[in-house]
């Protein structure tokens, strides 16, 4: 089924073009979300706030961009938009352990990327758990790039930014990762 033909299907209520639909994006959504809030559960839950909003929201789709990019850029929101409520409740539990009443402790990121061979699981949680450390907007384009494959045109538009921007967004998200895993490879590899 054409984008298109797909997505007037869609404004009008058809539940066989959503089920067509979220089947087809699925996966994106999540290894997406995966990539960025690097928690299974919260990946999940991102999952499905990305189609509950596209539900609700696609009678207002333009088409000024194509269907997918429109998917990822929603997506993209979504996920940045849970990992910004998460650090604010990370801050107030911070808060508690002043005071006593919790104690947090950091781990390395609690997934599985379906992308990640398992002998190699222990160094991607520690490559994600430095990507968790990147800038929100270097984070979005490095996953975009090196964990979906998508090109730095699809980026651009996903994120509303020029294909240099993205280029520069991630060369910095690059020397910003050797700059932290530098140690951890001299001492482990």
């Amino acid at each position: 089924m054409q984008d298109n033909e797909l997505i007037q299907k869609l404004k009008s209520g058809d539940g066989e073009s959503f089920r067509v639909f979220f089947s087809e994006f699925k996966d994106r959504v999540y290894n997406t979300s995966l990539g960025i809030l690097q928690n299974s559960n919260d990946a999940e839950d991102t999952v499905q706030e990305v189609f509950l909003e596209i539900f609700r929201a696609i009678e207002n789709f333009r088409g000024e961009s194509s269907l997918s990019t429109w998917v990822y850029r929603v997506t993209v929101n979504k996920s940045l938009e849970h990992l910004r409520k998460s650090k604010r409740k990370k801050r107030f539990a911070f808060v508690e352990t002043i005071f006593g009443e919790k104690s947090e402790s950091e781990n390395l990121p609690d997934f599985n990327h379906p992308g990640v061979l398992l002998e190699n699981s222990e160094r991607s949680a520690v490559l994600f758990k430095a990507i968790d450390k990147l800038k929100e907007s270097q984070k979005s384009a490095f996953v975009l790039s090196k964990v979906e494959g998508l090109s730095n045109k699809e980026i651009g538009n996903i994120m509303n930014i020029t294909e240099s921007s993205v280029e520069s967004l991630i060369h910095r998200a690059k020397e910003n990762l050797r700059k932290m895993l530098e140690n951890y490879y001299k001492n482990n590899i």
